[in-house]
């Protein structure tokens, strides 16, 4: 989801929110606790909300938000982990289930239990003894697949993770790097999901040899090497398979003009990978009541229902609507993988290091 920048290029150019207004003239703007009328946002380089739902906030809380975006998730997660002691903001959020246990670890955030987190659905809810993080945002790391490539090849798109080590998707599909990419972690932690301790390496070693190009991060995989996004197409791009989103597929649609009837990209659901992300008060944070009131909003309806055409993500919160073309074109999957945090804390850093030696050397 982060959920990790998953329609920016696409967002930037409808002019979508990524960074508030900071704080006004009038009042203390030193980020001080006493009465300090700013609160900051950390968060990866997906942030996005309308105008009107800042506003809001602002209106409802009587504080300024200014946003500081700072990379990929599993780079500004890890830089809010070296930064806690004097931190950037005070609140931080994008941290996802593949890399919770690494912050709750660090003691990036302190405890405190946003109003509304009632009403998050049960299976999103984490740490509840200790309430240092709320959930946000939930969605599905997949492999997406360009339709038309596949008809003119008159070639039946993979369905599963099986399908991908086939010969006739051979040089086909680009994938994150799963050390420097929330979406590339997520699809290792799939295939660890769907194989097992003792069967995921053997089947990466499939996936080399039928030729799986890794780069950096999702924007270059998805906007520069996928044929079927509108990035893609233009850049001449010629894998027409790719790691993204469940959401992705209606973002191509909706941000096309003319807009059209069905979606130009569909979804490997067996490939599918469930991603929560999440939102904390930082520890050392300089403006708490700020940041209280700003975890407050997001576990509220006006965020939680502004969120899918803004960050192209499900809500979390019971009763929130989705617009009708996300359900459409960007149905979450029936059967994703997940994985329980306690074996995610237990065997991330070593599968990441044996992936790593695996397919990059």
């Amino acid at each position: 989801m982060g959920i990790t920048k998953k329609v920016t290029v696409l967002a930037v150019g409808l002019g979508l929110v990524t960074l508030s207004a900071c704080g006004s003239s009038g009042g203390d703007d030193s980020g001080g606790s006493g009465g300090s009328k700013t609160v900051t946002l950390v968060s990866h380089n997906s942030w996005a909300v309308s105008e009107d739902v800042v506003a809001a906030f602002e209106k409802q809380s009587g504080y300024k938000l200014k946003v500081l975006e700072d990379g990929d998730a599993g780079q500004a997660v890890n830089k809010a982990i070296l930064t806690k002691d004097n931190p950037q903001g005070d609140v931080f959020f994008g941290v996802d289930n593949t890399l919770l246990s690494r912050a709750l670890d660090n003691g990036l955030f302190q405890s405190y239990e946003a109003k509304g987190s009632d009403r998050i659905r049960p299976e999103y809810r984490v740490d509840e003894d200790k309430h240092r993080v709320t959930p946000v945002d939930t969605g599905d790391i997949c492999v997406n697949y360009d339709k038309a490539w596949f008809e003119q090849k008159k070639l039946t798109p993979p369905k599963t993770f099986d399908d991908l080590v086939e010969p006739a998707y051979k040089d086909l599909l680009v994938v994150e790097n799963a050390a420097t990419s929330s979406p590339g972690l997520g699809f290792l932690l799939g295939t660890a999901a769907e194989y097992g301790d003792d069967g995921w390496e053997g089947y990466w070693k499939k996936l080399k040899d039928n030729g799986v190009k890794v780069v950096d991060g999702w924007e270059q995989a998805y906007n520069e090497e996928f044929s079927g996004s509108a990035g893609g197409k233009e850049a001449k791009a010629d894998r027409p398979l790719v790691v993204s989103y469940a959401s992705s597929p209606p973002a191509e649609v909706i941000y096309a003009d003319p807009r059209p009837d069905t979606a130009p990209t569909g979804v490997a659901e067996g490939t599918c990978f469930r991603q929560v992300e999440y939102a904390g008060l930082l520890s050392n944070a300089k403006n708490p009541e700020g940041g209280k009131a700003l975890l407050d909003f997001m576990a509220g309806q006006t965020f939680q229902e502004d969120m899918p055409l803004s960050m192209f993500v499900y809500p979390v919160r019971e009763g929130a609507k989705v617009p009708a073309e996300f359900v459409k074109f960007g149905p979450q999957a029936k059967e994703p993988r997940t994985m329980d945090p306690a074996k995610i804390a237990e065997n991330r850093d070593q599968w990441v290091k044996s992936w790593t030696s695996l397919v990059l050397k």
